[in-house]
């Protein structure tokens, strides 16, 4: 005959721990409003973005120039395909809105009566400043729609994505990884402000994204007026389609491998 066991001596090293009691979803005491209980249904689900399921993903980067407006209507018009969903990159820049010179600051001191009208000119000018960042991200997010107005009108998918950062180069790359672009497309004069030189080299931003984008970059060149290559067309003359380049960085290699693009080559492979 088994007898019970009796209980082992309790270690005071080695402490019980505290039991852990599971519900059953049915059981009355599980409470679906509690803070703690999470629910999913078709309702609730998370609503897909216009880039959702896209066969590519291009971004299209832009400082809201007419440089920038002209890579977009390059884009629509020789580079994206059937399928492909596009993304509007923007990064602000914070020194604008942070930056700026908000006057000479006041260093004499002050008395007990003066205290008030500080106070009140140090609300005033927070105020002021709020007001300017408002006024720009308007301005912005304004000016960022327009841009989108050839990808509106020829029905392809897009989404707007504008972020704030001190250092656009290092954002620009970093986003595009985030998001997984498939390309990135950029003006040679709107992104990356230096214009182009005669010995090939891009700008500054445009060179940066080159060389540290995950991604290959496509670098459309802003027609020169000097040269006749207009948006449209002079007098007795036509328009002249704007050359581009596609900028990939080769392996073991220290600058950037600059080939042009055919009008049409990229649509033509598909």
């Amino acid at each position: 005959m088994n007898h019970p066991q009796s209980p082992q001596p309790q270690d005071p090293s080695d402490p019980q721990l505290p039991h852990i009691r599971i519900h059953h979803p049915n059981s009355p005491r599980h409470h679906p409003n509690s803070p703690r209980h999470h629910t999913s249904s078709a309702g609730s689900a998370a609503t897909p973005t216009p880039t959702a399921g896209a066969r590519r993903k291009l971004g299209v980067a832009v400082d809201l120039s007419d440089e920038s407006a002209h890579a977009v209507r390059w884009a629509v018009d020789h580079y994206i395909r059937p399928g492909d969903a596009v993304v509007l990159l923007h990064v602000s820049p914070t020194s604008v809105l942070f930056g700026a010179d908000w006057g000479s600051v006041d260093l004499s001191i002050n008395t007990n009566d003066d205290v008030d009208f500080v106070d009140n000119h140090a609300l005033n000018d927070s105020v002021k400043q709020k007001k300017l960042e408002n006024d720009f991200d308007a301005f912005t997010a304004s000016k960022a729609a327009d841009l989108a107005r050839p990808l509106k009108e020829a029905q392809i998918p897009f989404k707007i994505h504008i972020v704030k950062d001190h250092d656009m180069k290092e954002r620009l790359c970093l986003e595009v990884e985030r998001l997984g672009l498939s390309a990135v497309i950029m003006g040679s004069r709107g992104v990356g402000a230096a214009k182009r030189g005669n010995d090939g080299r891009l700008g500054s931003v445009s060179d940066y994204c080159v060389h540290h984008c995950v991604c290959p970059v496509v670098v459309v060149r802003f027609p020169d007026d000097d040269n006749g290559a207009g948006a449209g067309a002079g007098a007795g003359g036509s328009a002249v389609a704007p050359a581009a380049v596609v900028a990939v960085k080769e392996d073991e290699e220290e600058e950037a491998v600059i080939k042009p693009v055919v009008k049409g080559e990229h649509k033509k492979d598909a």
